[in-house]
């Protein structure tokens, strides 16, 4: 497991305007670009061996933690900071946790250029140390910013840093969970793999653009890939939405391969709240993957903090969409007055074009610490990508609150987990939204549970006036079974009006 927040330790928000961003004292030269050559070198690169990005210098690596908080990018030298373009665009240094930087292109009048590094560009204290800034010094990411609700202040809505990492906001919203490029061999027992973005190539906004572009060329021991990112920011309340295209050009047979991957952290909340001493009631970026399937069954499914790691497949063919998702919305959710959990993005997968037969793989590892992004999903093709070939997936990302459009059913907004009064059953009671197809009479409501072992008494559901909609209950009586699946809805005269609750209860 591998603390990845650390990579943003720089990304506070800046809204300033300024001089015209600096150049390095070498002007690089302009060259034709189009999409299509991303694509062209992800191809032929595929066709030689992988050779890694060489490594910043050592200096820059060596730096502790503290002493890199020292530096950081001066917004009033944003690129296009000075001209009339709807977007800017701040850089972060490589180092410390990022040893291998990523060249950062801007395009314009289908023209691009290289940014080389420029230490000018970024503010430092006295306790920040000279470093050397050799041929092999260069930038780990960049964030874009843009108008979003007030006319010339620009805010920061997506950040790209760190191995293939990106993150977004919707207007208003704190950084919370993250996606990536590609995830490789995830949990596997041999190790899981970290593709890289080694090359951007941002294109240049005009006046009254809306939609902004990114071009991305992946690189990684196993593939390659071209990427192509179409961002809309989330101004106004609105979710930040990105259309991705990507095709894959595996180096090897990917047999273990993430699309459209998710990292997320999860710490606890009311279902194994009993195992952390804190005085707030939850501690989450995420709480629950929420999968529309091909058949256009809603499922939720409460995340966990297992005692060791935890694999969970949702076998499908063409998925509506997954994604990780944050619901409890309110401060008292979380009591936190600094992280402001409440106001961390969900993250909407949409596939496009149908994506075949597979499943939604979700991990779970154990984690002591609100530091550790522990939870990962994304989408495994049933078929190996084979080497030699070319794979093209295409989807939607939509970072913010609820996703519009779902089937219309009552959503799971908690779920608890303890001993009952008894102290030897474990108690399950799951509280769902009030919905116009919820009888006011409960008892014409079937309730399903299911559970492959152990024993689970009859559910009952009642009114919950603390919310508004109703709460199913039922125990569990595991027996010897380390492990419990679960199943529960609801339905009225044989249809659903509940999403699908599923659960893995552990020991």
């Amino acid at each position: 497991m591998i603390s990845r927040r650390a990579l943003l330790i720089s990304m506070s928000a800046a809204a300033v305007a300024g001089p015209a961003y600096s150049q390095a004292t070498i002007e690089p030269l302009w060259k034709p670009f189009a999409p299509e050559m991303v694509t062209e070198m992800a191809r032929e690169l595929a066709k030689s061996a992988y050779a890694p990005v060489p490594q910043i210098p050592q200096e820059w690596l060596d730096l502790t933690y503290d002493e890199f908080s020292h530096i950081w990018f001066d917004p009033r030298k944003a690129v296009w900071v000075g001209e009339d373009r709807p977007l800017k665009m701040d850089l972060f240094s490589a180092g410390l946790f990022v040893p291998r930087p990523a060249e950062v292109n801007i395009v314009q009048d289908q023209k691009s250029k290289t940014l080389p590094f420029n230490i000018d560009l970024f503010e430092t204290t006295d306790e920040f140390p000279d470093l050397p800034t050799g041929e092999t010094m260069g930038y780990s990411g960049f964030r874009l910013r843009t108008s979003m609700t007030t006319a010339e202040i620009f805010e920061e809505f997506t950040v790209f840093q760190g191995a293939s990492y990106f993150r977004a906001i919707g207007n208003g919203q704190n950084y919370g969970l993250s996606a990536r490029g590609l995830a490789l061999r995830t949990a596997d027992p041999d190790g899981e793999e970290f593709p890289d973005f080694t090359k951007f190539w941002v294109e240049a906004a005009e006046a009254g653009d809306t939609q902004f572009v990114v071009h991305a060329l992946l690189d990684s021991p196993s593939t390659t890939g071209a990427y192509t990112f179409r961002i809309r920011a989330g101004a106004k309340g609105e979710p930040t939405v990105m259309d991705v295209e990507t095709t894959l050009f595996p180096r090897v047979d990917l047999t273990h391969v993430g699309v459209a991957p998710l990292t997320s952290m999860f710490l606890f909340d009311e279902t194994n709240r009993n195992r952390f001493d804190d005085f707030r009631p939850a501690v989450h970026d995420s709480e629950g993957l929420l999968i529309v399937n091909g058949n256009g069954e809603t499922i939720w499914r409460p995340l966990a903090n297992p005692t060791r790691v935890q694999i969970s497949s949702f076998t499908d063919e063409n998925p509506q969409g997954f994604g990780l998702m944050q619901r409890n919305r309110t401060a008292d959710d979380y009591a936190d007055l600094e992280a402001h959990y409440e106001n961390r993005p969900s993250l909407w997968i949409t596939p496009k074009k149908g994506w075949g037969n597979g499943v939604v793989e979700l991990i779970e590892i154990p984690a002591d610490l609100e530091i550790y992004d522990n939870i990962v999903a994304y989408w495994r093709p049933a078929e190996p990508l084979t080497v030699g070939s070319e794979h093209h997936f295409s989807y939607a990302m939509r970072w913010g609150g609820e996703p519009v459009g779902l089937p219309d059913v009552a959503r799971v907004t908690n779920t608890r987990i303890g001993k009952g009064f008894d102290q030897v059953k474990t108690v399950f009671a799951i509280d769902f939204t009030d919905h116009p197809d919820l009888p006011d009479n409960l008892d014409d409501v079937t309730l399903t549970i299911r559970t492959n072992t152990g024993d689970v008494s009859p559910g009952v559901l009642q009114r919950n006036h603390g919310t508004g909609g109703v709460r199913l209950a039922f125990s569990l009586l595991p027996g010897d079974a380390q492990a419990v699946e679960m199943r529960a809805q609801l339905h009225l005269n044989g249809t659903a009006i509940t999403e699908v609750w599923l659960y893995r209860w552990t020991i």
